[in-house]
């Protein structure tokens, strides 16, 4: 922690140190990169406004973020800035670099606020940053003109104030109202206490289900063989080909193969079905769904 503070100390201290470029010598840098990649033009324009970003990057600290981390956030988010920076438009540099550091910065910290995602909206991202501190306000004003809300009539000003639907607000109540626990962590105070992993359905297949279905496959195999032995060579050909393949072939590709009609090819293979059906009768009703 303390490597982390004189780091960013020294950083600030640097920055706080460039070079303050006036409008015309921003133009010729930017100018520089872009038309000539000229990468010590660059370096002038970013290390110019690293304080900017140094400066954004200290109003996320209550995230609870590294401040080291989200400085090279920004840093990254001034560099984007710079790559796409269009010096014709007519716009400082440093008005076009603060979205860019901003966005850097917001995507840093949902991505590092929980292990579950947070937000990936804009609707959603405008909460995460937003809502605590509108909620707080709306509570302060109705409290002053002596009026009560709740839950739901809150939530209802929140997603008009902030311009995003309600189900939205509900939703992200809910991801900041708690924090992330770990599997691993005990349910009581105990030291012989169970692990809240241990609470989680298994959902993978039991021994018992794993034995009883490889049983069940067998025995519908056996039944199924057997009532094949009971057709003709070209009955079986035709069943082979037409329900168990992944892809069955049509009665009229068969027909092309053994010189005969689709129509004839139809009657061999329902003479063929009504073969293992009779076969079939004595044993079991379960395999009749592959027979239809």
């Amino acid at each position: 922690m303390a490597l982390d503070t004189a780091r960013d100390m020294s950083l600030s201290r640097i920055a706080m140190k460039a070079e303050l470029l006036d409008a015309e010598t921003e133009l010729r840098l930017a100018y520089a990169w872009r038309d000539e990649r000229c990468e010590q033009s660059l370096h002038r324009l970013i290390t110019a406004y690293m304080r900017l970003a140094i400066s954004m990057a200290s109003k996320f600290k209550r995230y609870g973020a590294p401040m080291n981390d989200l400085i090279q956030e920004a840093g990254l988010g001034l560099m984007k800035a710079a790559d796409k920076f269009d010096p014709d438009r007519g716009v400082r540099f440093s008005t076009y670099a603060v979205w860019w550091i901003k966005a850097s910065i917001q995507d840093y910290v949902m991505r590092n606020w929980s292990m579950v995602r947070t937000g990936s909206t804009s609707s959603q991202k405008s909460l995460f940053f937003n809502m605590r501190r509108v909620q707080a306000r709306l509570e302060r004003e109705t409290a002053a003109a002596g009026e009560t809300l709740d839950r739901h009539q809150l939530r209802q000003m929140i997603s008009t104030e902030i311009g995003v639907p309600l189900h939205d607000v509900e939703m992200m109540e809910g991801r900041l109202s708690g924090s992330d626990y770990s599997l691993n962590a005990t349910q009581s105070t105990e030291d012989e206490g169970r692990e809240w992993i241990d609470a989680l359905e298994d959902d993978s297949e039991q021994a018992a289900e794993t034995v009883e279905h490889r049983h069940d496959t067998e025995q519908l195999r056996s039944w199924l063989l057997n009532a094949m032995n009971d057709l003709n060579e070209r009955e079986r050909f035709i069943v082979r080909e037409r329900k168990l393949r992944d892809a069955p072939r049509t009665l009229e590709s068969l027909g092309q193969e053994l010189s005969l009609s689709k129509e004839r090819v139809r009657q061999l293979e329902a003479a063929a079905f009504g073969k293992m059906r009779k076969s079939l009768e004595g044993q079991s009703r379960e395999v009749f769904h592959f027979l239809a």
